[in-house]
Formats: C-alpha cells, sequence, structure tokens
C-alpha cells in the first residue's frame, strides 16, 4: 500500500521540501517550493548542485569544495553560489518558512538524490528545462535532472514550468 508520498506504509510529509535551484531560473520554481513547505509546517531546503566542485576533507573532518579542474579556482562558482544565497534571501525574507540554502557538488541529479536521502526530504521540487537549442541539446546527451531523479528514488518529484 503506498501512501500520498509513494513511500510506503505509514510515510507522511514530514520532512522538509528539497528545491533545486539555479542562478537564472523563474521565480515561481523557488516560489511554489516555499508555498508547498509552508502549507506542509515543513522546512524548505534550497539546494545548488554545482558540478564543478567535489568535497575535499581535511585532518579534523571539515569540509571544503574544491574545482575539479586543478588549474582553476572557485571563485567564479563561489560567488554565483553566493549570488544566489543572497537572492534568496531576498525572495524568502518575508515567507512563512524556515529555510536554507546549501551548496551541493557533484551531477545535479545524483547531489539532490544523496540530499533528499539525507535530509528524509518529502519532495523534491524542480524547474523545467530553460528554453533554447543549447539546453535542448545538453538534455538530449545527457538527459534531464528530473527524468533521472524520478528514476532513482522514492519520493516525489514536482516539476514546476
Amino acid at each position: 500500500m503506498m501512501t500520498a508520498a509513494g513511500r510506503g506504509p505509514g510515510h507522511r510529509f514530514g520532512g522538509p521540501v528539497l528545491a533545486g535551484v539555479l542562478p537564472r531560473q523563474a521565480p515561481r520554481v523557488r516560489a511554489c517550493a516555499a508555498e508547498l513547505a509552508a502549507v506542509l509546517h515543513v522546512p524548505l531546503v534550497c539546494a545548488y548542485a554545482d558540478p564543478s566542485v567535489f568535497p575535499v576533507f581535511d585532518d579534523a573532518g571539515a569540509v571544503r569544495l574544491a574545482p575539479i579542474d586543478p588549474d582553476g579556482d572557485d571563485a567564479g562558482s563561489a560567488a554565483e553560489a553566493a549570488e544566489l544565497a543572497a537572492l534568496l534571501r531576498g525572495e524568502l525574507e518575508q515567507a512563512p518558512v524556515e529555510w536554507e540554502f546549501r551548496r551541493l557538488w557533484g551531477e545535479p541529479a545524483q547531489a539532490l538524490h544523496r540530499t533528499a536521502e539525507e535530509l528524509d526530504a518529502s519532495l523534491i521540487v524542480l524547474g523545467t528545462r530553460q528554453p533554447g537549442p543549447g539546453h535542448h541539446l545538453e538534455e538530449l546527451i545527457t538527459g534531464s535532472v528530473a527524468g533521472r531523479l524520478a528514476h532513482r528514488q522514492d519520493r516525489p518529484v514536482l516539476l514546476v514550468p
């Protein structure tokens, strides 16, 4: 027997709403995720999956993100994440929901899946792909993040156009 969440008997929407966020994403994706979190009375976690970095652990167990390109630095990617976090603060400061921003590492579908598992997220909210031949070609080659997520785990994935 499946419940509304589709995650087996007894599961309820109790974990946070996990929203995959991007710098040039339509604001309605983030607004929809915040509204869902408020209606469900759960926190909102806005996650930016950065495929250009990977985690490095020091001797104390602290983690930092390092660029995949050994000749590159993380300044551009970190600045983009900081700008996105500032945008979210502006958009969500009046929202009736507890929220946080996380910068993830790795391929977006894997990073979101990993984080959803870690948080026991109620659902994942994503925007649809942006129009244009470049994005269409990328999706043909790599597939969509939503499609990979829908086949990789058992929590609902909500697409916001």
